[in-house]
């Protein structure tokens, strides 16, 4: 009988504390995402990296996207807004979304087979006039650099491939519309709190 209540009161103390751990809790989120991913979408492979798992507080943080033409021509070229890469985030310790704005005129960039096109995340993000002022302050702070906490890139290169490039098989070509791809991926990265 004292076997029993010790092994119920044992099994109640594990389910309190499994249940003691919030969902958004960033030590449950980590498990899904490392620091790098790497999608494949039909001859396109896109690579997003934190160059770090861990940054120090005061480290500059890497982080960059890369898009890599694997098809069976020599090139191709794509076309984008300001850039093939959106880089928005999530500050999970906050719960704080980190747009990432661009501006959108048609460029394009020509791809050469096996040549990653490398970009690093550059700080594109802002607030409105009804965002409050602890969130306001960090958005500014992130101009020089990641306050302490967890964050989630929630990355992608988006593009479509050009419809006046060479090779009428690349679409656009017939008047229908030229492919579209948003190749998508998610990594995580923390910031060491700041030492008192």
């Amino acid at each position: 009988m004292g076997f029993i209540l010790m092994f119920i009161m044992l099994t109640g103390c594990d389910k309190q504390e499994t249940l003691g751990a919030a969902p958004s809790d960033p030590s449950l989120n980590r498990a899904a995402r490392e620091n790098h991913a790497e999608v494949s979408d039909g001859d396109f492979v896109y690579r997003l990296v934190s160059e770090k798992g861990q940054y120090e507080h005061g480290d500059q943080v890497q982080v960059y996207a890369e898009l890599e033409y694997v098809g069976e021509k020599d090139e191709v070229t794509i076309g984008h807004a300001a850039s093939a890469f959106y880089f928005p985030m999530k500050e999970l310790t906050r719960d704080y979304d980190i747009s990432y704005a661009m501006n959108e005129p048609y460029i394009t960039t020509t791809l050469k087979k096996g040549e990653p096109l490398r970009e690093y995340y550059k700080m594109r993000s802002g607030y409105g006039s009804k965002d409050d002022k602890k969130f306001k302050d960090f958005i500014r702070s992130l101009k020089d650099g990641f306050p302490g906490g967890h964050y989630v890139v929630y990355g992608s290169a988006d593009f479509v491939i050009d419809s006046q490039s060479h090779g009428a098989d690349q679409g656009g070509s017939n008047g229908e519309e030229p492919k579209r791809y948003k190749i998508q991926a998610e990594i995580e990265f923390s910031v060491s709190e700041e030492k008192k």
